[in-house]
């Protein structure tokens, strides 16, 4: 099973709490180029800030639900299938909830999975392997494979997509978005500002078939640029990165241009660095932890 039986493995209700959490926090962080946040719907018209949160909270009994269901069942097709069911289940809610707005797609995708992987995993690179494991296993109850925007992406251009991001162990998540948090945390950065820089490397590196939607390869340029120019002049924290960052949402904005995939993402990399892995107890706790088992 995934929970491995590890006493101080996190309950699915803290899992399902975390997720939550970080898809609320990634909704208040600002300013976002070109995404929703507390000043509004960035380069959407159909959707704000209070919609994401409600969106956020409808999916907690879905994200408990998966990380339920992997506490007890071991990776394999069986589990692979229940999740697609909840995932189709938490799609319908979102749907409900935000009259037709596909708020959380993506998110729900890559967090289902990895809250589902969290519960029995030692630190966050192994909860990203566990999740490509069950990312890579078919569902056969699910529905008959639809072309959706994602899909006419990858094909007109290639590149991976969500489905591949997560297949691949979520290299943007664990090589890009953490580690750039961290170091700017370490240097002294403010969390918001931490985050921002955290988000704009992603937005600076990925392929996001939100923006190739929407704005095709030169939309994805102007993204792609945009965001390595804001980091180039010192990050959200600085004086010229700042200007560079609200003329990047400007135009953005301008172009209707959302790198949805990178807020997804960030939403992700928040949730990982919530959990309490069992790697990062002190050597005191790890001993009381064997003594259990």
């Amino acid at each position: 099973m995934i929970a491995g039986g590890d006493a101080r493995a996190p309950s699915a209700t803290l899992l399902a709490d975390l997720a939550v959490r970080a898809l609320h926090e990634e909704a208040r962080l600002g300013p976002k180029p070109g995404l929703v946040d507390h000043r509004g719907g960035g380069a959407h018209d159909d959707m704000d800030l209070p919609l994401l949160l409600a969106s956020a909270e409808a999916l907690r009994p879905v994200f408990r639900s998966a990380a339920d269901a992997a506490s007890r069942t071991a990776i394999g097709v069986g589990l692979r299938e229940e999740l697609g069911r909840l995932g189709r289940t938490g799609d319908q809610v979102m749907l409900r909830v935000t009259r037709g707005v596909n708020t959380h797609r993506g998110a729900l995708w890559a967090l289902g999975l990895l809250v589902a992987a969290a519960g029995g995993s030692r630190d966050e690179r192994e909860a990203a392997c566990r999740a490509a494991r069950l990312a890579a296993l078919p569902d056969r109850h699910g529905p008959a494979r639809t072309v959706s925007h994602g899909e006419r992406v990858r094909r007109r251009y290639g590149g991976c997509g969500a489905r591949g991001e997560a297949e691949a162990a979520f290299p943007h998540v664990i090589g890009v978005a953490l580690p750039r948090l961290r170091r700017a945390r370490a240097a002294g950065l403010a969390e918001d500002l931490a985050r921002l820089d955290a988000l704009l490397e992603v937005m600076s590196l990925l392929d996001d078939t939100c923006v190739l939607h929407r704005g095709g390869l030169g939309g994805l340029r102007v993204v792609q640029r945009g965001a390595a120019r804001v980091l180039g002049e010192g990050g959200a924290g600085t004086e010229s990165g700042r200007a560079a960052l609200m003329e990047l949402d400007e135009r953005l904005r301008a172009h209707r241009l959302s790198p949805g995939g990178s807020g997804d993402l960030l939403a992700a990399a928040l949730f990982l660095d919530m959990v309490p892995w069992p790697e990062h107890l002190t050597e005191a706790e790890r001993g009381m932890v064997a003594c259990r088992r």
